[in-house]
């Protein structure tokens, strides 16, 4: 545990100094520095707020049956990078015995992808050229 603070603050002041490093190069003053680990952190919230936040639904596999090879793959990688973040949340909130505010988001997102990965193997099994489907069937089981 103690390895593990250490650890923690070690990737903190080095991911902060590279953010400030990155600010100082830039020439725009506009944009604050952005730390790139809170991309694994939900912005927080005010708790004062009495109106729940609605989230919205997984992706339907005929929602995905339209979407082109290269739209589904900029989607996985969306949903691989909010499944992150919602296992770090929870993982973090558990450590800390509280309560991770909304458990149905991680199924929703698991089946979002489930449903690409099904997708893509439709269209790889209705290829006619038995090369490119067995590259499909590869690139689909590396994900």
């Amino acid at each position: 545990m103690f390895m593990s603070r250490i650890l923690r603050r070690t990737l903190f002041s080095a991911a902060k100094s590279e953010a400030s490093a990155a600010a100082a190069a830039t020439s725009a003053p506009v944009r604050t520095a952005r730390n790139p680990l809170e991309e694994f952190f939900e912005v927080e919230r005010n708790t004062e707020e009495e109106k729940p936040i609605s989230y919205g639904r997984g992706w339907k596999a005929s929602e995905l049956r339209l979407k082109s090879w290269d739209d589904l793959h900029k989607l996985w990688y969306v949903l691989l990078k909010e499944k992150n973040m919602l296992m770090t949340q929870r993982q973090m909130l558990n450590a800390q015995n509280l309560r991770f505010a909304n458990p149905e988001r991680i199924p929703k997102v698991r089946k979002s992808m489930c449903r690409i990965k099904h997708v893509l193997t439709e269209r790889a099994i209705a290829e006619p050229d038995p090369r490119r489907s067995a590259e499909m069937k590869r690139m689909i089981n590396a994900l």
